[in-house]
């Protein structure tokens, strides 16, 4: 790798041709895309052992933790939230009502939409997953101080609207 791509220049270089760097020059260690899929595949592996032992899926944990904090939400907007396919959601919205953790009702003035909302016992069993998920989230962020991880979520925020695609 070339000192001129040390990881800090990411924007092509300013000239006649305006010399896009290449994947050589920049590396895998410096291109953030990798590194955000390297984190997240991590984490996901990580958390989806951990909630095992609580016989729980992703899928599942992510619906009732977005459940937790909103009072009502359609499928399609759970399954933005909880960045999963529509049909891998309702597949989990199916399960998860079986159990007696969420209840899907159509919305009054349009029958075609239909409202999913926590129950009790979806509350009850997200509680019991949160120290694991909690504990999961503070073993990524070790070592990190407050300061930086405002920055971080700063920039993360940033990001998320540059490639939006829903406004959600």
């Amino acid at each position: 790798m070339t000192d001129r791509f040390s990881g800090a220049v990411f924007r092509p270089v300013e000239g006649p041709e305006n010399k896009r760097p290449t994947m050589g020059e920049i590396g895998l260690n410096n291109f953030a895309p990798y590194l955000m899929n390297r984190v997240i595949a991590r984490w996901n592996a990580n958390l989806a052992d951990d909630l095992k032992a609580l016989d729980i899926t992703t899928a599942k944990m992510r619906a009732l933790a977005i459940l937790s904090i909103t009072p009502s939400v359609t499928i399609n907007e759970l399954s933005v939230f909880a960045v999963t396919e529509q049909s891998t959601m309702s597949r989990t919205l199916d399960s998860l009502e079986e159990q007696g953790f969420i209840r899907r009702q159509p919305r009054p003035d349009d029958m075609r939409i239909r409202d999913v909302t926590i129950t009790e016992e979806g509350r009850a069993a997200f509680e019991k997953l949160w120290p694991t998920m909690y504990d999961d989230f503070l073993k990524m962020f070790e070592g990190i101080e407050e300061e930086e991880y405002k920055a971080f979520i700063g920039v993360l925020h940033r990001i998320l609207r540059n490639i939006r695609q829903n406004d959600i």
